[in-house]
């Protein structure tokens, strides 16, 4: 069995990449249910964090027929990015409290580090962009452990 080393320098097959883009794409998806959740039962706008994240592209606009396009190709970059790191560093199994933790560590980049200087993202409610980011984590790696274990099957 290879080390956990080896394991992460191995090159990616092309299976890798495919279960990265599912798990990104589909965790691109649900992972904003907490903070729409969370805008709903508050009386925000649902919309907002995915405005601020427009803001990621085009920093100075105001217009939401403009960041909203801007979100999606930024959120789905990120996500997609993200992915295929956690694809690579993410256990093979029991991964779940790996997953979140990623999530919080990706929360810490993405927020902290990041977002602290763009002030739409700054004036987000922090913590259900932080559940955002753990349900995202969470979702790329149950795609991940879900069509891994298909193929062992096969």
């Amino acid at each position: 069995m290879p080390s956990r080393r080896s394991a992460l320098l191995r090159r990616p097959d092309e299976a890798d990449v495919v279960d990265a883009f599912v798990a990104g794409a589909f965790a691109a998806v649900v992972s904003g249910v907490p903070s729409t959740a969370h805008a709903l039962l508050t009386g925000r706008n649902p919309f907002d964090a995915s405005l601020a994240a427009g803001t990621l592209l085009l920093p100075g606009e105001r217009r939401w027929q403009r960041l909203l396009p801007a979100a999606i190709a930024a959120h789905a970059v990120l996500s997609l990015g993200w992915a295929c790191a956690l694809a690579m560093l993410l256990p093979r199994r029991r991964s779940v409290e790996a997953a979140a933790l990623a999530g919080l560590a990706i929360a810490a980049l993405d927020l902290g580090l990041v977002g602290r200087h763009f002030p739409r993202i700054r004036a987000l409610p922090l913590l259900p962009q932080v559940l955002d980011h753990v349900a995202y984590s969470v979702a790329v790696d149950a795609v991940l452990q879900a069509r891994r274990g298909r193929r062992r099957e096969r």
